[in-house]
């Protein structure tokens, strides 16, 4: 799918909106590639849906500039590339805004901070902080190769080592969680927010434990130079000031149980 974002400058107009004013986007297409694997930002419901903070963050954007959205699924260790070569208009799926992958692709401002979390079965006894964990040759821990959690468990639990054994690399954030629950991995590193949903739905089988490892930025990604990074920045900065953010928070974060 070719990169639809055109030449045009963005032409501004008088719209509702906590400041007065917002882009006007004259119905314009925007084609937004997501994993649909990272709960409760985007994942698939029970009902088959694809769903979450992300989607509906998604539509008050398009409503307040006049856009319309598209979706295309696709892999996390796709999508970056993907995006910087145009393939798509915008990626959304919990994107850490980082300087390396700044390199590459355009980042919207910030529209949510959370900090990392150990999530663990929840008898797990061996281990209650991130120094327990690196001390037994024998626990594992699975992540995604690339992404934040990766990074900090091979550096703020680990040696360094990428290459470390004790960290098994899988495709999707939910296969990294059937991985403990099942046994075959020990730790899931991930940000507070999907941690907590997971725990919430999980009847007692998961829990979280130690001290947070830190905290990351989510924001949105966009081909390098896109005229679509001013329009949502200015999009995200009116749901916050008007409160949306906030609802959104405690919609998916509070009131919304996964698996039902």
């Amino acid at each position: 799918m070719k990169f639809l974002a055109t030449c045009a400058a963005i032409m501004l107009a008088t719209v509702a909106g906590a400041d007065g004013h917002l882009p006007e986007l004259e119905g314009r297409e925007i084609v937004v590639v997501t994993e649909n694997a990272y709960p409760p930002l985007q994942f698939i419901d029970s009902n088959g849906d694809a769903v979450g903070w992300e989607y509906d963050a998604m539509a008050e954007i398009a409503d307040r500039l006049n856009a319309t959205v598209t979706y295309e699924n696709i892999s996390w260790d796709a999508m970056i590339p993907a995006v910087s070569e145009g393939q798509y208009d915008l990626g959304m799926t919990g994107i850490t805004i980082r300087e390396d992958r700044a390199e590459v692709v355009d980042f919207s401002d910030k529209y949510m901070t959370s900090e990392m979390v150990m999530l663990v079965r929840g008898d797990e006894d061996r281990f209650t902080d991130a120094a327990g964990f690196a001390a037994d040759d024998d626990l594992l821990m699975a992540a995604q190769p690339g992404t934040t959690p990766f990074y900090v468990g091979v550096y703020d639990v680990l040696d360094g080592d990428e290459a470390n054994p004790r960290i098994k690399l899988m495709e999707t954030f939910g296969a990294t969680v059937q991985a403990l629950r099942a046994g075959d991995v020990d730790l899931v590193l991930t940000d507070g927010t999907a941690g907590n949903g997971y725990v919430e739905a999980s009847d007692g089988g998961l829990k979280i434990v130690g001290e947070k490892l830190g905290t990351e930025d989510f924001g949105f990604i966009f081909p390098k130079g896109s005229d679509l990074v001013d329009p949502i920045n200015a999009a995200i900065a009116d749901m916050s000031s008007d409160g949306t953010i906030d609802a959104l928070n405690t919609k998916w974060f509070l009131e919304y149980k996964l698996g039902e």
